[in-house]
């Protein structure tokens, strides 16, 4: 297609920059830089990466970025390069640095808007390797509709370890062996030093592979893209390819919000399920669908996990990583035997300009692997994911149940107004099998940044204990986490939640079948104990995550910091 005899120019967001006698000031900063006449007439297409230097999931973006600018200039348009940043989960763990995490989320999107805006492109192709990183990029897609493609940054390659793969998920794990003398310090530094070999991101169905695996069937993502682990030099052909194809999309006017419908959102959450992803999709999400104006709560992901089957035998709960199952077949070929098996809905358009069924045509099934089964013949009816709901969580909680054997649990409550509390408790082995170890003051105000937990439950696995006790908190669960760790617990403790009402030897009861999350406690008793309740002050009293806790609404709702789409009053496409 020669997009260059379909695209007025004077309808694009650019001729604001670009065009007429007013912006020769603005041309000239162009001119400036090296662009040609042509370039500077030609639509603007903002390239967003969050390369940087923090971690293997970035490192790979810049690279990858400049295939796409090729794909671009191809296709006569004008890339303008700009990077945000990530905080990395994996470095960020387990300390304090963990709460600048779900507040990057929000900065991520609010920089790539204001780039675009200030600068007034007509596109975005964002790339993103992390964990908060890939919704972050998509939620500003959507925030500021112009036509967007998403390009993951690729998977991590598994390590080995005398012979056996392992990942970053048997780092953290050999920290609770190390802490209780079933690993020597030599096996720890030899491990860690051949955990992560390669570029990518953590390259089990962790947060970012979920995140990435919702990019392709949200329509988002160009089909095989989010598979590819990042040292695979298909990704640049991947790259090149989105470069062009966004051309296509800006003649067309194909809008990210004409992609991320309900019924597309109901099919990220679909793929979730089936895959045993990470429980902050039910996070992320909700604030994907609040920038588009659509209502789509954590209840709502729930409904979708509850009647959907797993499939995909992915770690943390089962055997294979994200490279297993992109070389038998990618994230289409899980789609495609959901789509056959009337799990999603086919309908919806893509930025191929397709829809998710004409996109899966022409996909087969292939009977000689066991890293992805049959939607008929499932690993479980259930979906590796459950929404759970009782007196204890009101506004609902969220478990991975993938690789679990018992679904359900009841023991006295330990309660910890911090992770690090609880921690050291797991280090020094002080708590019981059969205890239910409670995280509070963790949520998205309280923390504030909403925590992940990985830290504590790999130590508990490393420990041995992973199935003997279990693990509740207003804050996260790392997309790494197994055992029976139920996160997101809202209304969470700093606004009066039950969760911090509850007291050591309370009797708290997850049933994972039925969906409940209750504590052994009369309404009437909760009410006096609310009635007693005193907020705690903020641990932060300036800053960013001061900014953050300020503005964010509940983890049942995507922890969101804005009032989104349906309260725009204008759109930026459309200026």
């Amino acid at each position: 297609m020669d997009v260059r005899t379909i695209i007025d120019k004077r309808k694009l967001p650019s001729r604001h920059v670009t065009e007429g006698p007013a912006r020769a000031p603005h041309r000239s900063y162009l001119y400036a830089m090296g662009l040609t006449r042509e370039q500077i007439h030609q639509p603007l297409v903002g390239v967003a990466s969050c390369w940087n230097e923090a971690a293997p999931c970035n490192i790979s973006l810049m690279r990858q970025a400049q295939a796409v600018k090729k794909g671009v200039a191809s296709a006569d348009g004008t890339p303008r390069e700009f990077c945000t940043i990530t905080v990395t989960d994996g470095i960020a763990m387990g300390h304090e640095g963990m709460k600048s995490s779900l507040a990057s989320r929000e900065v991520i999107a609010d920089s790539v808007e204001l780039t675009i805006r200030g600068h007034s492109y007509d596109a975005l192709i964002g790339l993103a390797g992390c964990d908060k990183s890939l919704p972050g990029m998509m939620m500003a897609m959507l925030r500021l509709n112009v036509p967007s493609i998403f390009i993951y940054g690729g998977s991590i390659l598994p390590g080995s370890f005398r012979g056996q793969p392992v990942t970053v998920q048997d780092m953290f794990e050999a920290v609770g062996k190390h802490s209780v003398g079933l690993m020597s310090d030599d096996d720890l530094d030899e491990l860690e030093q051949v955990a992560c070999p390669s570029a990518g991101a953590c390259g089990a169905q962790f947060t970012a592979n979920t995140m990435a695996t919702v990019s392709e069937a949200i329509g988002l993502a160009l089909p095989y893209s989010a598979g590819a682990p990042a040292p695979y030099e298909i990704r640049d052909r991947f790259c090149m390819a989105a470069g062009e194809q966004i051309m296509d999309l800006i003649a067309r006017n194909i809008r990210p919000r004409d992609i991320v419908t309900l019924k597309a959102l109901e099919n990220a959450a679909t793929v979730v399920a089936a895959s045993g992803g990470s429980t902050n999709a039910a996070l992320h999400l909700p604030a994907m669908a609040h920038e588009a104006g659509i209502k789509f709560d954590l209840f709502d992901v729930a409904e979708i996990f509850k009647r959907t089957p797993y499939i995909a035998d992915l770690k943390p709960g089962g055997r294979y990583v994200a490279k297993d199952m992109f070389e038998v077949g990618g994230i289409p070929l899980l789609m495609k035997t959901l789509l056959d098996h009337g799990f999603l809905h086919g309908d919806c358009l893509t930025v191929t300009g397709r829809t998710i069924a004409e996109n899966l045509a022409s996909v087969k099934w292939n009977p000689d692997q066991d890293v992805v089964r049959p939607a008929n013949d499932p690993i479980t009816v259930t979906g590796g994911v459950v929404g759970l709901k009782g007196n204890l969580a009101p506004d609902g909680a969220i478990v991975k149940v993938a690789g679990l054997k018992n679904l359900k649990f009841s023991g006295p409550a330990r309660c910890f107004d911090g992770e690090e509390a609880c921690f050291e408790a797991v280090a020094q082995r002080a708590y019981a099998d059969g205890d239910v170890l409670v995280i509070r003051y963790e949520g998205p105000k309280g923390g504030p940044g909403m925590r992940e937990m990985l830290s504590t439950t790999a130590a508990l696995y490393g420990q041995g204990a992973g199935d003997k006790v279990a693990l509740i908190t207003d804050g996260r669960f790392s997309g790494a986490t197994r055992g029976f760790c139920i996160g997101h617990v809202g209304p969470e403790a700093a606004v009066g939640g039950p969760i911090g009402l509850i007291r050591d030897g309370d009797i708290i009861t997850i049933d994972a079948i039925e969906g409940t999350l209750d504590v052994a406690l009369s309404d009437e008793e909760l009410a006096a104990r609310r009635a007693e309740w005193v907020p705690r002050p903020s641990p932060v009293g300036s800053g960013a995550i001061w900014k953050f806790a300020q503005a964010v609404g509940p983890a049942r709702e995507g922890a969101v910091t804005h009032p989104g789409g349906a309260a725009e009053t204008s759109c930026y496409a459309d200026i």
